[in-house]
């Protein structure tokens, strides 16, 4: 094929994804790349995305409709189509959707946990509001003598009011030019935890301007919002009170708005570090369970024998030197070839039929994952052998057929049976004795590490059978052309990767490595997703907790400053420092507790709210909840335990005297 064409640097083709295509060509010579059996000579296969141009002015619904109606008449009319396929064709569904960002699969990995750091930004938010409000307080107690002599003097309320809030406007101000600076340097770092392990992703992560606007009338509302309940109660204190020492007296009304502040952060606290807890512990949860395999010290070579011009006739050939110099290259303890390998981010089902076993009235019922594998492949990845034998040297194209399932099949599909010398094949009854069951191995999780392993079927490479439907034929070509080699190796695995190509360039120079990587790389590229919404929902709790800490420091040096005098009077009676520093810390810790009280039973609903992201740790933990106690509560003594030492070092003839 000869360059015709360059792309700018922002084109990535039709998908949002990391890593996009390199370069395009015409969709009609797609047979050069599977001359054994191209795509476009299956007309039962559907595998294009459609786009098109809408006329200006037409309305995308009636549109919508139109097409769902010409696309089933297409489709029933097509030569081969079964009762089934009639049926299903019934139930079509179809929608328009616009094409300018691509087929973003983004929206489907990430839509719930992003929805669910948006309510989380939002409780932030809310603890930092709350927060400003409190300390504006603690700034109009400490002046309160100053505007109690200003209104004396004749300074208005308005006038007052005007002075707190430009002062709160300002902050507002400061805080959103630094959140905006925070916000370029954010949007690095969670492009790189949501594409780890990518080495190039086609997202421009400077921020939106629109978002950013947004962002910084948002600071700005919220500081003026939070800035006028301080400023009105700081406005309208009655000047002789406060000239005459009122605000020494041990109750006031005042502090009640900054306790109720101090009961909300508590209890959003509290469900922001239980929320923290739980999506951790489900990642960890993922991170630590038995996947069927051994991720250490393995290297998978991602090539394709197909883009470099073999057919299917080649391929033993190719697939014995492979097999050769592999395994005996110095480093290497095994070496295999498969089609998949755990956790590449795809696998091939087919309807499984067992040999005297009916087909089930549902289809979706017989559906099971099938994997063709070389010699040494379950050695290779560390997958355990339960029963029988694996796939060896002896498995070649000649030989018996044979197959080994793994333990979810076996349930399945032979419950108080052994399936040790059963015979089963896939799409059709009368291919139910094709393989025979040589041995069953331990599950294996190779697409989504949230569910169980699926019932799954592992078939010998370059051992076929003969269907009269030709898809299935194409299907069973295309899917003895590997997708990689599988090398345990004594190591580190980067430290091969340059013998590795050499090795392929020696066999033949044309076969090119799409990517290579470790088997744990491609194990922790899987989990982006989950890694992202567990770090920020953890930075947002600590976030949470330290606003928390802020506000109730607030509260306490409020209650100090207030009761100054009172203390004063008490020491000088015979009050011991530690009496009032428990004084100052039980009427710093009740808005805590009370928050606490209020918050247990928000948290159970958010844990239920979120339970569909949870892996393997109840919506309701009792120990991350009692975690989340201790940890809001010491935190809040710790940060009460300031102002209240402060309290206890008062000297009482200085206290009595002061205003």
């Amino acid at each position: 094929m000869t360059v015709v064409g360059i792309m700018p640097p922002g084109f990535f083709g039709d998908t949002l994804r990391s890593d996009p295509a390199d370069f395009w060509i015409p969709l009609a010579r797609e047979p050069d790349l599977n001359r054994d059996d191209p795509f476009l000579n299956q007309p039962s296969e559907y595998w294009l995305y459609a786009m098109g141009r809408l006329q200006p002015g037409t309305p995308p619904a009636q549109l919508e409709a139109k097409l769902k109606t010409e696309i089933q008449h297409w489709l029933i009319n097509q030569k081969g189509s079964s009762e089934r396929d009639r049926q299903l064709i019934g139930t079509l569904r179809l929608s328009l959707t616009p094409a300018g960002s691509g087929v973003t699969r983004l929206r489907t990995t990430y839509g719930d946990g992003l929805h669910m750091l948006t309510v989380v930004s939002a409780l932030v938010l809310l603890i930092a509001c709350a927060n400003i409000a409190n300390l504006w307080l603690v700034r109009a107690t400490a002046a309160r003598l100053q505007t109690a002599v200003r209104v004396a003097l004749g300074a208005s309320h308005g006038r007052l009011m005007r002075q707190m809030l430009t002062e709160g406007i300002l902050l507002a101000l400061l805080g959103g030019v630094a959140g905006i600076a925070v916000a370029f340097i954010g949007t690095d770092a969670i492009v790189l935890l949501a594409f780890r392990g990518a080495k190039y992703v086609p997202i421009d992560t400077t921020p939106s301007f629109s978002v950013l606007g947004f962002a910084f009338l948002l600071s700005l509302i919220t500081g003026i919002i939070f800035s006028v309940a301080p400023a009105w109660i700081a406005s309208h204190a009655h000047p002789a009170e406060a000239m005459r020492g009122a605000g020494r007296a041990s109750r006031d009304n005042s502090s009640l708005p900054q306790k109720l502040f101090v009961v909300l952060q508590a209890a959003m606290s509290l469900v922001l570090l239980v929320g923290a807890g739980l999506v951790t512990q489900s990642l960890r949860n993922i991170e630590k369970q038995k996947f069927g395999f051994d991720s250490k010290s393995r290297l998978i070579v991602r090539l394709n024998p197909a883009l470099a011009g073999y057919s299917f006739e080649r391929l033993p050939g190719l697939y014995r030197q492979l097999q050769d110099r592999f395994n005996h290259m110095p480093g290497v303890l095994s070496a295999s070839l498969a089609l998949h390998s755990p956790m590449d981010g795809w696998n091939w089902n087919g309807d499984l039929a067992i040999e005297g076993r009916p087909p089930s009235p549902n289809s979706a019922d017989d559906k099971a994952q099938y994997d063709f594998v070389g010699p040494r492949y379950f050695e290779t990845i560390g997958t355990r052998l339960l029963r029988g034998r694996l796939i060896d040297e002896r498995d070649v194209p000649a030989s018996h057929h044979v197959a080994v399932v793994n333990d979810a099949l076996a349930r399945k599909f032979f419950p108080n049976q052994d399936p040790l010398g059963k015979h089963l094949g896939f799409n059709s009854v009368s291919h139910g004795g094709d393989y025979e069951v040589v041995g069953i191995v331990e599950n294996t999780k190779y697409l989504d590490p949230k569910i169980p392993a699926d019932p799954m079927v592992f078939l010998p490479l370059l051992q076929t059978v003969i269907y009269q439907d030709p898809t299935q034929n194409a299907y069973q070509t295309w899917g003895n052309y590997i997708d990689g080699i599988q090398l345990h190796v004594a190591g580190r695995p980067e430290n091969l990767q340059k013998e590795v190509r050499n090795t392929l360039a020696e066999i033949d120079p044309n076969l090119t490595v799409n990517k290579m990587t470790n088997l744990k790389e491609q194990v922790d590229s899987r989990l982006n997703s989950q890694r992202l919404i567990a770090q920020l929902t953890s930075l947002y709790g600590v976030l949470a907790l330290v606003l928390a800490c802020v506000g109730l420091y607030g509260v306490a040096s409020y209650t100090v400053a207030r009761r100054t005098s009172e203390i004063g009077l008490r020491m000088a009676i015979g009050a011991g420092s530690w009496q009032v520093v428990g004084m100052v810390l039980r009427s710093a810790m009740f808005p805590i507790v009370l928050g606490l009280a209020i918050g247990i039973p928000v948290v159970i609903a958010a844990g239920h709210a979120i339970a569909s992201q949870l892996y393997g740790v109840k919506s309701y933990d009792p120990l991350i909840l009692s975690l989340a106690i201790a940890a809001l509560t010491i935190s809040a003594t710790f940060a009460a335990l300031v102002p209240a030492r402060r309290a206890s070092s008062i000297d009482p003839i200085r206290a009595l005297r002061t205003e």
